[in-house]
Order: C-alpha cells, then sequence, then structure tokens
C-alpha cells in the first residue's frame, strides 16, 4: 500500500465518518454502538470492506423514508450484527483456529 492509497484511504473513512455524525441522534447512537461491537467481534475485514459504508447507506435511507432505526434493525442491535457477519471470517475465528492448533502442537 503506497502513500496515496493511504491518503485516499482516510479522506474516504473521514467523509464516512461525517456521514455518520450527519445521521438523527438516535440513528447515530445505534451506529456508534454497532461500530464499537463490530469493532470487538467483527470480520477481520471490516476497515476495509463495505460493511459500515453499508450500514450508515442504509441508516441514511430509513431516516429519509421517516423509519426509525429500531423499526429498521429490530431491538436487538447485537443480534443485527451477528447477522450481518454470520458468513464473515471473525477475530474470534482467527483467535479459535490458533487456540486449536497450539492444542495440536502441544499434543504432538
Amino acid at each position: 500500500m503506497g502513500i496515496r492509497d493511504m491518503i485516499e484511504g482516510k479522506k474516504q473513512w473521514r467523509a464516512h465518518v461525517a456521514r455518520a455524525k450527519a445521521l438523527p441522534p438516535d440513528y447515530r447512537i445505534v451506529y456508534e454502538e454497532i461500530q464499537k461491537y463490530l469493532f470487538k467481534v467483527g470480520p477481520t475485514d471490516l476497515l476495509d470492506g463495505p460493511l459500515l459504508y453499508g450500514i450508515v447507506d442504509f441508516f441514511e435511507e430509513g431516516a429519509a423514508s421517516g423509519k426509525g432505526v429500531l423499526d429498521l434493525i429490530g431491538d436487538d442491535v447485537a443480534a443485527f450484527c451477528d447477522g450481518l457477519i454470520k458468513d464473515s471470517r471473525t477475530y474470534s475465528d482467527v483467535y479459535q483456529e490458533s487456540v486449536a492448533e497450539k492444542s495440536r502442537e502441544a499434543d504432538e
């Protein structure tokens, strides 16, 4: 990754953060909780992939149509997040694989 790629990535992230901050307060609060959750357990390609950008798109559309954020995602934010990443490789998967590998090495 070159300097230009890093600069462009930083510009895109700043634009994304500005869009998230422009969401209505209830949407913004839920987005921030989703972001925290995904940073803890989320997919390994979270920052490189389209997931967070797609959530902001989804929230902008929901807000524009006058829907409440919980009408879009339901009452359980974690379950919503888990549904989004169910087929993705997560940090938890990486950890479980490393534990299993260490266990196999110890058995040898």
